[in-house]
């Protein structure tokens, strides 16, 4: 069975209202879950302590076991400090994938462009100060 950690949506209609829970990933959104972790209201405003509510010690257990978070709730956990970069791409299809591969290439070339460049300004320093 595949766990994963997502939001099942609550509330009426134009006041939603967001559970976090842990729940095989086959079954449907506002379905069957195996355990609730939290809650997510976007109504409130963003610096309210009531906005996310997570219980830290039950999600870490569950991504001790395996469980993968949807891509909003790695940004929650994320941002409470319980992972750090996990944040998905959007999407898992091939469109996605390539966006991912683009966004890879490009980080590698600015890595090795910065590198390349760096030694470069470090021997132009020594020159001068040899010339002074």
């Amino acid at each position: 069975m595949s766990v994963r950690i997502r939001l099942a949506r609550g509330g009426t209609k134009k006041r939603p209202f967001y559970r976090i829970v842990a729940t095989d990933k086959r079954s449907p959104r506002d379905g069957r879950f195996l355990e609730k972790l939290g809650t997510y209201n976007p109504l409130l405003p963003k610096d309210d302590d009531n906005r996310v509510v997570l219980r830290e010690d039950r999600i870490r257990h569950w991504l001790g076991a395996g469980a993968l978070p949807s891509d909003r709730v790695c940004r929650f956990l994320d941002a409470a400090g319980i992972t750090e970069n996990t944040v998905q791409q959007r999407g898992t299809g091939k469109r996605a994938q390539a966006i991912a591969a683009k966004k890879a290439e490009a980080e590698a070339a600015k890595a090795a462009e910065a590198a390349a460049s760096e030694p470069a300004t470090e021997d132009n320093a020594v020159e001068a100060e040899a010339s002074s």
